[in-house]
């Protein structure tokens, strides 16, 4: 007999469970179905695991400098544990997952573990969206819903001629379980995630050489923050690449390595290190789920088609996160996730604005940053002013002996509007939301710096730099 229920997910990462509990919330029976763990890339493979390892990194290089805060350590007195470190990541993350699944049965959301495809129609349903659920044990269940969301997540990107085997070629996923550091690293792609383990690894004391194809380190983010950011990876130690043509052809392992050579605006360089890292971002995991039996389209990049609320082709077929491309972060998974249960029950939930997502990159310094870069801005046709503090003017980043970076706000001269905020610097992943609240509520910078941002914080910076604009700041 199969399992009947009002909604349907296929998936249970961050978009999937989120959604499921806004559908409990609603009163609807709702049945997730995930082939591996609940909680999916974000909390097993993605953001939790990988940002407890930068937790790590950040209380290592923090104590190698304790020097400078008066703390004198005895020479060799410091060590890195990297077993512990990893220890630590798992027990993050088994926390969590324990209480992931206890929301769901606080909520009576039913789980079932196993791989699904949509399926056509049945005796079952007279239309398309049904799953056939293959359970772990081999058998198969049914799962029959008045309305269906996909949320199958992304996997990792690879490059041709460099295939990740686990052994020399790594991928994220790969990375997050070694047991030991590597002496050396090659990170292929200067994006979020390259980023972020260019700056963990570097910490923890591995040789990194972080190679971008592009002119630039975080293409996506404002042209200031990825020249800041370069400044400060360089000045650490990393040896940042850019504007680089990997000649895949020439790649050869050895018991030391892998090396290819790689051409640059300067010239050839041979690249060597012990493991190469590939992060070039992820792709849509929309194949083999079945859609072949629906009406529902995916584009050239393989994400599935969607409306501003996550509805496909079929009208009670949804699909969220990842998934669908646009902006693939986990925050805004979950946001979707809501937006399609409330357009399934008829709440007419406001549309997902992509340019409002606060998104966030983990390195030291954190980078934050929501709404429009300055080149963007300009080529939309805003008539632009900025305002920019550096944090080398708040006495709270003096006090943390954090004072690089800044933050930079952008509004349209016309209509006064903060266009986006963009900041490089202590706990910018934290001073960003105060920040994409301002754009939710149309604020101006005017109205942000006439709040009173307590002294001495952080969060200062962002009420002088919203001042900055209209050249009112105080500290700078």
């Amino acid at each position: 007999m199969a399992i009947q229920v009002d909604i349907a997910i296929l998936g249970g990462g961050v978009g999937g469970y989120t959604a499921a509990i806004r559908a409990a919330q609603l009163g609807k029976s709702v049945a997730v179905v995930e082939m591996d763990k609940l909680g999916g890339t974000c909390l097993h493979r993605g953001c939790i695991p990988s940002k407890s390892l930068l937790r790590s990194a950040e209380v290592y290089a923090t104590l190698l400098e304790s020097s400078a805060f008066g703390i004198d350590v005895a020479e060799g007195a410091i060590s890195l544990n990297y077993a512990k470190v990893q220890h630590r990541k798992d027990a993050t993350v088994e926390h969590l997952h324990r209480g992931l699944q206890g929301l769901m049965k606080k909520n009576g959301i039913q789980i079932i573990k196993g791989q699904a495809r949509v399926i056509g129609p049945s005796i079952f349903s007279p239309r398309s969206g049904s799953l056939a659920v293959e359970l772990p044990d081999g058998e198969m269940e049914s799962v029959v819903s008045t309305n269906l969301i996909i949320a199958t997540g992304s996997s990792p990107r690879s490059l041709p001629g460099l295939e990740p085997d686990g052994e020399y070629i790594w991928t994220s996923d790969h990375a997050l379980s070694m047991d030991n550091l590597p002496a050396s690293i090659l990170i292929v792609g200067g994006g979020v995630i390259g980023v972020e383990w260019a700056s963990m690894l570097q910490d923890f004391g591995v040789q990194v050489t972080l190679a971008e194809a592009g002119s630039r380190l975080i293409p996506g983010e404002d042209a200031e923050i990825s020249a800041e950011l370069t400044k400060l990876l360089r000045r650490r130690g990393v040896r940042v690449l850019t504007g680089i043509q990997l000649n895949t052809e020439t790649y050869e392992t050895s018991p030391e390595g892998i090396s290819l050579s790689a051409s640059t605006p300067d010239g050839d360089v041979l690249l060597q290190a012990e493991k190469l890292l590939l992060s070039v971002g992820r792709k849509p995991s929309a194949d083999r789920i079945g859609l072949e039996n629906t009406d529902v389209k995916t584009g050239a990049n393989g994400a599935i088609e969607v409306n501003a609320y996550g509805q496909t082709g079929e009208p009670h077929i949804y699909a969220i996160g990842d998934v669908i491309g646009g902006v693939q972060l986990a925050h805004a998974a979950a946001h979707e996730g809501i937006a399609a249960v409330e357009h399934i029950c008829g709440l007419q939930p406001e549309a997902i604005q992509p340019h409002l997502i606060p998104r966030c990159i983990y390195s030291r310094p954190e980078i934050a940053s929501y709404g429009l870069t300055e080149d963007a801005a300009r080529k939309n046709g805003h008539d632009i002013k900025t305002g920019k503090i550096p944090f080398a003017a708040i006495g709270k980043a003096i006090v943390l002996g954090e004072q690089d970076g800044f933050v930079k706000v952008i509004a349209d001269r016309k209509t006064g509007d903060i266009v986006g905020v963009h900041m490089i610097g202590p706990h910018a992943t934290d001073l960003i939301s105060e920040a994409a609240l301002a754009g939710v509520l149309n604020a101006t910078p005017w109205e942000v710096g006439q709040m009173i941002h307590p002294h001495p914080t952080l969060a200062e910076a962002l009420g002088e730099a919203m001042l900055a604009v209209d050249g009112k700041a105080i500290s700078f």
